[in-house]
């Protein structure tokens, strides 16, 4: 017994000491963003307690029709090695609804690290997940039926895989992954291999992720008006250049891309953004760092003076400008409360 009180001591002695140098992080982070020492001071405090954040908001996601959070919790890379429960259960119970993982070809084990969190909130919560229909074509050349039925085939085989690493019987929403080829995207056999799955009570919802020729993909995506969610790789600047991890040369900025956006909502497609803040990071082996000031000629006065790092008004930008929600591969609880707060309150700024 007194071996196993110590244990349990020391296993508590480990989380306060991991709790205490997240809320130091939180705190040195809003110090060096806001300069205000009383400011780090309280945010190192309530790091830890989503009770004292703000209150989510919510929004209908198309189509499906759920009442989704602002801000979608990106599992992919967080869970890859290990999993993270009290990170997904903070989240959970902060009001996070809506989860996103992918297959095992490129997420290796976060699908298996968040099926013990899936038996305990599985029908709370909106789940996705995706996959690449792996086909050797260039984005603007046309599919073959035959590489169209392989793409399928292949796809469909992939949802399979992560109804088994996730332990359940259906995700409510699976996105044909990383989609370039516009022509893929309306091909029939992809279309109906969707069909099928969803028959079966396998999948709820389709959809799709673009990172690389994306305004051709979204606009073919609306065109067929059978896509329940896009999401898509968008900067307050305009498209996301997954090649340079900047913005596309020559994109609109995305107060320019609101047409698009909004034809294809109309469609009854929900929008999803990702990659909103990744270009403020830099990329060092490009020989650039961080570009914190990256976005700031696209906002208004109110926001720039709000009390928000560089990557919260990121999020708060693309929330306010045609995207429903927002997904953030989060890794630690910082982070969680730095995007949480981010979609919570992204309305108060333009107004």
């Amino acid at each position: 017994m007194l071996l196993e009180g110590k244990g349990r001591a020391d296993r508590l002695s480990r989380r306060r000491f991991m709790q205490g140098l997240v809320a130091l992080g939180i705190a040195g982070r809003t110090l060096w963003a806001s300069g205000d020492a009383r400011a780090a001071i309280d945010a190192g405090k309530e790091a830890l307690d989503p009770s004292t954040w703000p209150a989510m908001t919510y929004t209908t996601l198309g189509r499906t029709q759920f009442r989704a959070s602002r801000l979608v919790m990106g599992c992919g890379a967080s869970l890859m090695l290990r999993g993270r429960e009290e990170l997904l259960e903070t989240a959970f119970s902060a009001g996070v609804n809506v989860y996103d993982v992918g297959y095992r070809g490129y997420y290796r084990w976060a699908e298996r690290n968040l099926a013990s969190f899936l038996k305990r909130r599985r029908d709370r919560i909106f789940l996705i997940s995706k996959a690449v229909a792996e086909i050797a074509v260039e984005p603007d050349v046309r599919v073959t039926r035959d590489q169209a039925q392989e793409a399928a085939r292949v796809w469909s085989r992939r949802l399979d895989q992560s109804l088994e690493d996730l332990q359940v019987d259906y995700v409510d929403a699976y996105y044909l992954m990383a989609s370039d080829n516009p022509s893929l995207i309306q091909s029939e056999e992809i279309l109906r291999a969707f069909e099928s799955a969803r028959a079966a009570g396998k999948v709820k919802h389709l959809g799709l992720s673009t990172h690389r020729n994306a305004a051709r993909v979204l606009e073919a995506a609306t065109e067929t008006g059978r896509y329940d969610l896009a999401m898509i790789a968008v900067t307050p600047g305009g498209w996301y250049d997954w090649e340079t991890k900047s913005i596309l040369k020559g994109s609109p900025t995305l107060e320019e891309l609101q047409p698009k956006l909004e034809a294809a909502r109309a469609t009854g497609m929900a929008l999803v953004g990702m990659k909103a803040a990744r270009h403020l990071s830099g990329l060092p082996v490009l020989g650039w760092w961080k570009k914190l000031d990256a976005f700031d000629a696209y906002y208004p006065k109110n926001l720039l003076q709000a009390r928000l790092s560089p990557f919260q008004r990121s999020y708060a930008y693309v929330l306010a400008h045609g995207l429903d929600v927002v997904n953030a591969d989060i890794q630690d609880t910082a982070q969680l409360r730095e995007n949480f707060i981010a979609a919570a309150t992204s309305a108060q700024y333009f107004s």
